[in-house]
């Protein structure tokens, strides 16, 4: 019964947290903020010669450039966070002291029953329930929206994570704990794809599920996919297919690419370049002599 309560507690506690801070502070939303049009409306008029100086210097086609600038600093902060984690396995420092001790503790504590329990929640982080509710969420959410774009991010989002996870554990070809398989696994042991798959994954279907909707929907779909992420990310471990250093690395991954994702399509509104392209119409540029 430990391993049930620990990854009720991995699961529920991170789940309210990101749940709290997505309805108390709604401009950190964790699902991908976006400023509403509005709101840039607003703001564009307020700073008018700021605005008209931007649009001198910076059309709507090269934001593309900025937007792709932010990814490629994401994917440095991402690889330098998992270069940190493979330091710190390699010379069994930081995190990774807890590696051994957890696995021993996870199945030490195990019975019957929470194995059953925590081999059906990591099913949800593999890909064959991950790949089947994209599908669903791409159709329902595409008919509501109206909007292609949906399907080509969620195709991006769930692609995208299988092949940087499998690529990055093919380079690292770590071995996987021996000290008691409780479920099936494939591949090497860093990351871990289910950590990855449930934190990419789960954050962009509750950003596109929550497109359009009131902050209190928004916030509860942000609380499932973080609790969700973390609550399959420990049963990994419990199940001793993972080290705790291996579920680090696919969250932050995981949760990297879906940033990166969101960042191209330009947040919630899934257009890319839509705010700079309004700000410009509301104040254009002054006329040259």
């Amino acid at each position: 019964m430990t391993d049930l309560l620990i990854s009720s507690v991995a699961t529920i506690v991170p789940g309210i947290v990101a749940w709290y801070i997505a309805l108390r502070w709604p401009r950190a939303d964790l699902m991908a903020p976006a400023a509403s049009s509005d709101t840039i409306v607003t703001e564009s008029r307020r700073h008018r010669r700021f605005v008209r100086y931007v649009n001198s210097h910076l059309s709507a086609e090269s934001s593309t450039g900025v937007a792709l600038g932010v990814t490629v600093v994401l994917i440095i902060a991402t690889a330098a966070g998992v270069g940190v984690l493979l330091v710190m396995i390699r010379t069994h420092t930081g995190f990774a002291k807890w590696d051994q001790a957890a696995s021993i503790f996870a199945a030490a504590h195990a019975t019957s029953l929470s194995d059953q329990v925590l081999r059906e929640l990591t099913q949800f982080g593999g890909a064959v329930w991950i790949v089947p509710l994209g599908v669903l969420v791409a159709v329902v959410e595409t008919i509501r929206q109206r909007s292609p774009a949906v399907v080509i991010f969620l195709t991006l989002v769930v692609g995208g994570q299988f092949l940087v996870a499998n690529v990055t554990k093919a380079l690292v070809d770590r071995a996987r704990p021996t000290f008691d398989q409780l479920t099936g696994f494939s591949g090497p042991s860093f990351p871990s794809g289910h950590a990855a798959a449930s934190a990419a994954c789960f954050a962009a279907f509750s950003l596109v599920i929550g497109r359009g909707r009131a902050l209190r929907t928004r916030a509860v779909l942000a609380g499932l996919a973080v609790g969700l992420a973390t609550g399959i990310s420990c049963s990994r471990i419990l199940l001793g297919v993972h080290w705790l250093t291996d579920v680090l690395g696919g969250l932050l991954i995981g949760w990297a690419w879906f940033a990166m994702c969101s960042v191209a399509f330009g947040g919630r509104q899934l257009k890319f370049g839509s705010s700079a392209t309004l700000a410009r119409e509301v104040t254009p540029p002054s006329p040259t002599t």
